[in-house]
């Protein structure tokens, strides 16, 4: 299963996702995600870039503090890092495993200031989107980190929003991204940016001292979660599962199901990962399920009706 995750972690930093955030969180809710391994060119982030625990619906995961939560767009591009030393461009990287990740200086140069008023080391990490006028917007954008000609790279239609700054410069966080803005960087706070892709929303404790008092788990940090929308499926029923062994030697479940359309396709098969995948949907032969495409591509089952 970890070679699943691994294989589903490299496919999205490379611009190239197989899977959808909730479809690799439901297949991993029994394995701790190993992340990203990264080759090449790398280069350790300053500060950890940490991703974010999801809700649905009516959650919150923020339900009972008092405080100021800040609201903003979750943007659905590649995450990069990016590091100044005494006021100039030192170093950029991609997210990587969250702790490291390859070397893109040369290009991030392009898109952001070259230098900024600040004495000493600081990360300001974002987000690199594409207009989501252009297809497969988020594939663009990720994919445009790895090109190797940086005359090719300057012809990509994408942009650097910043969200994150380390260490922090002010008592909030929302000072921090004024500071940021002034510096001449877009922001998450600027703007709604509906003309770039988004996967839900972002709250957050506003005041750092609250933050960091909330603390972290080993993947995200507690004061602070992104929102998302379940996607609505096409009900079917499952005729039959097969089990095919994949090249890397996993035994992987298919289910085989009436065919129906979702969306523009035709599906007839969806994925099922693993028997703990089936155990927890509660599966049989003969019942009727609900499908979805993820990232519009991948037919899956979501739940049995």
């Amino acid at each position: 299963m970890t070679n699943i995750l691994e294989q589903a972690s490299q496919a999205y930093y490379n611009g190239q996702p197989i899977m959808t955030d909730e479809e690799f969180d439901a297949i991993s809710v029994d394995y701790e995600p190993i992340g990203h391994e990264v080759y090449g060119d790398t280069w350790v982030h300053a500060y950890p870039m940490w991703s974010l625990q999801k809700a649905y619906g009516d959650e919150d995961p923020l339900v009972g503090y008092k405080g100021h939560v800040v609201c903003t767009p979750k943007l659905d591009g590649a995450a990069v890092s990016i590091e100044y030393k005494d006021g100039k461009l030192f170093k950029a990287a991609t997210r990587g495993d969250g702790n490291k990740g390859n070397l893109i200086t040369d290009k991030i140069a392009q898109l952001v200031p070259s230098e900024i008023d600040y004495l000493g080391h600081c990360q300001i990490i974002g987000e690199v989107v594409a207009p989501k006028a252009i297809k497969n917007s988020r594939n663009y954008a990720a994919g445009a980190l790895n090109l190797k000609d940086l005359e090719e790279f300057k012809k990509r239609d994408i942009t650097f929003i910043a969200y994150g700054f380390n260490p922090h410069n002010n008592a909030t966080w929302i000072k921090d991204m004024a500071q940021l803005r002034g510096q001449g960087f877009n922001t998450v706070t600027d703007s709604l940016w509906s003309q770039f892709p988004q996967d839900g929303q972002v709250f957050r404790m506003d005041t750092y001292t609250d933050f960091n008092s909330a603390g972290y788990t080993s993947k995200h940090p507690r004061g602070a979660y992104a929102l998302k929308e379940r996607p609505v499926g096409v009900i079917t029923t499952l005729l039959d599962v097969e089990w095919n062994v994949g090249r890397s030697g996993v035994v992987a479940p298919t289910a085989i199901l009436e065919p129906i359309l979702v969306g523009d396709a035709t599906v007839s098969r969806a994925t099922l990962h693993n028997p703990a995948y089936i155990k927890a949907l509660n599966l049989e032969i003969g019942c009727k399920v609900e499908v979805i495409r993820s990232g519009e591509i991948i037919p899956r089952i979501i739940r049995r009706v």
